[in-house]
């Protein structure tokens, strides 16, 4: 398996709505609403690093609100 963490900038007063959807993603293990360059990370698993970029993509980045993503995978 493979795990990401992504990094989700988030339009003024969404990152609450958009931390929510986030969840509802089906390989997203967890998100956060957080401090900082970021408003929201998600920790993510696929089975390999497509079904990683294919949530991100068609999951997270249509969402309403969701402007920058930096996603970074594991190594260990």
């Amino acid at each position: 398996m493979i795990r990401a963490f992504v990094l989700i900038d988030v339009a003024a007063e969404m990152p609450d709505s958009v931390c929510r959807a986030v969840r509802d993603s089906d390989d997203v293990l967890e998100a956060h609403v957080v401090a900082g360059d970021f408003d929201v990370i998600a920790d993510l698993e696929g089975d390999d690093p497509h079904d990683v970029l294919t949530t991100v993509t068609s999951d997270i980045r249509p969402l309403e609100g969701v402007g920058t993503t930096r996603t970074y995978i594991c190594l260990d």
